[in-house]
């Protein structure tokens, strides 16, 4: 069966950098059309003009858009089925992480990492899916995380939105079966964007460069994924590892292993605040 990217109109969020970025730039020479969605316009519009610039028969459409905001998202839904028709693919990438024990947390952050990365998964999946079960065709992509599939310290909510996404994804691919629509998630271990830095990594420590990969590499195996109808992938031999060593390992095993590191975590932070470190 032909894969819906193929001649289809192709809806990113997230898509002014990281794997959202390079997915355009991996798709763009195989769909009819582009819909790149992100709050940084400027960053968008520097990508449709690359993507142009590459293949002048695409169309390309770039939307300054917070997908958080449901008016917004319901105006913008509105113009791309006007202006480019019905959505095949939806790829649900936007997102971001918080670094830090969760009583340390501010709440507002919180509320904006759950906002984004649930809420509005969940409701442009919704807008969406409809039309393409109507139609028989078409795929729902989701990033997700290794962390979709385990667990760690210092990033409690983070971890707990990605299992949502994870949970949600293998449910509605089950809701879907024998539709035409395909339901695929990627679950990258790090990778190589902006992520650390809009986390608020007060760390000053960075994965191993073995352990990550390009937002490049992470773009090809979600398309890949998709084009096969795969329900879920791991991108990277050491990444997969390592993802699937704290799936099968015990998880008594594993919060004795993490319990060091979240208490090294949470001085290090109260350090950082400047605040006097807890009594052992």
């Amino acid at each position: 069966m032909e894969s819906p990217i193929d001649s289809g109109v192709v809806l990113i969020t997230g898509a002014s950098s990281g794997i959202g970025r390079a997915l355009a730039h991996e798709v763009a020479r195989r769909a009819r059309a582009l819909v790149l969605v992100a709050r940084r316009r400027d960053r968008l519009e520097a990508l449709r003009a690359e993507l142009a610039a590459a293949r002048p028969e695409l169309v390309v459409r770039v939307f300054g858009c917070d997908v958080t905001d449901r008016a917004a998202v319901d105006a913008m839904l509105r113009a791309v089925a006007s202006d480019v028709g019905q959505v095949d693919v939806l790829v649900n990438n936007a997102g971001f992480g918080d670094l830090g024990v969760f009583d340390l947390s501010e709440w507002s952050r919180t509320e904006q990492m759950i906002a984004l990365n649930v809420t509005s998964l969940a409701y442009l999946t919704h807008r969406l899916v409809g039309p393409m079960v109507s139609r028989g065709r078409g795929a729902i992509a989701n990033v997700s995380s290794g962390f979709g599939l385990t667990f760690g310290p210092g990033m409690a909510s983070y971890i707990g939105t990605k299992h949502f996404v994870t949970s949600f994804t293998e449910a509605l691919r089950l809701d879907l079966a024998g539709t035409g629509v395909r339901v695929t998630q990627i679950c990258p271990g790090p990778v190589q964007t902006e992520f650390s830095e809009m986390a608020g990594n007060f760390t000053g420590l960075e994965p191993p460069a073995f352990l990550s990969i390009s937002p490049e590499r992470c773009a090809r195996a979600l398309v890949r994924a998709v084009d096969r109808g795969r329900a879920l992938v791991v991108p990277g031999l050491v990444a997969w590892f390592v993802v699937y060593l704290g799936v099968f390992c015990p998880r008594w095993l594993l919060r004795l292993a993490y319990r060091p590191i979240a208490r090294a975590l949470r001085k290090k932070q109260l350090a950082v605040r400047g605040a006097p470190a807890a009594p052992p």
